[in-house]
């Protein structure tokens, strides 16, 4: 009986040794599509510190970012947003107690086609654009053109933000036509003389004309001290207190010298 006992603890230790060396140097990061340019970058750079350690990244959505982090099918979780109340609930339910991490910050910035001829928006008419009753460029001063809205999925960190900051938590109207992600807005802003939507910072380039709204750019400058108004803090989540692998990857990305130079480079606006 003793040799068998002795015989079943090897193999016991045998499988766990393995099965933890497996696990070991593996990191999942989901979430987020705005937060995904900031990990993409950190995690090459984390990489090549660490050649022992495999990062695989994906998109989905804030919405399916925490949900991961409440369910433990990723080690961090990206998010536009902070957690709401129901999911904080969901996961003390589960046995978790997610952790937030604030990674830089962002502006949203309403966007439309080079070809547009209005540089500034209210905040006031952007809310009615949304809810779908202005529905002209020429009733802003612009061009004789229906506007086709463009808004984020109800998945989305950064549709939650604008329903909130812009919206006033009214809901966009049924018209407009719904993006999975940042890139996707610029895709059909870039192909749509008519069209109005809003991106993260980080994606602008030359294909869109960024609004000034009330006047204010969006920059750097006016996220840090505040006066333009759509702007927000960008998190990582981790379903409890990290450790290992996933610690060492937080405190990276925080460095100064570090993580946060490659959230500069990423167009987005570090801590710092």
């Amino acid at each position: 009986m003793k040799k068998n006992s002795y015989f079943i603890t090897a193999i016991l230790l045998t499988i766990f040794f393995m099965t933890n060396i497996a696990m070991a140097g593996n990191l999942v990061i989901k979430g987020s599509t705005t937060v995904l340019p900031i990990a993409q970058q950190v995690a090459e750079a984390y990489m090549i510190d660490h050649p022992d350690v495999k990062i695989s990244i994906s998109g989905g959505g804030s919405g399916n970012g925490m949900k991961a982090v409440i369910d433990g099918t990723t080690d961090i979780g990206n998010a536009s947003r902070f957690i709401k109340s129901k999911e904080i609930e969901l996961a003390l339910e589960r046995g978790a107690y997610p952790v937030p991490f604030r990674i830089a910050y962002d502006c949203i910035i309403p966007v439309v086609h080079p070809s547009n001829t209005i540089d500034n928006i209210t905040l006031e008419n952007l809310k009615a654009i949304y809810e779908g009753k202005i529905k002209n460029w020429n009733e802003l001063g612009g061009p004789d053109r229906k506007i086709v809205v463009i808004s984020r999925d109800t998945s989305s960190g950064t549709y939650e933000v604008w329903e909130d900051k812009v919206m006033n938590k009214e809901r966009v109207y049924p018209g407009a036509l719904l993006q999975a992600s940042n890139g996707a807005v610029v895709q059909a802003i870039s192909k749509n003389q008519n069209a109005v939507g809003y991106v993260g910072i980080a994606y602008l380039n030359e294909s869109l004309k960024a609004l000034k709204v009330n006047g204010v750019e969006g920059s750097e400058a006016t996220t840090l001290n505040g006066t333009y108004p759509i702007s927000r803090p960008l998190f990582m989540f981790t379903r409890n207190w990290p450790i290992g692998d996933t610690l060492n990857f937080i405190n990276f990305i925080l460095n100064p010298q570090k993580g946060q130079k490659l959230v500069k480079s990423s167009g987005f606006v570090p801590l710092y």
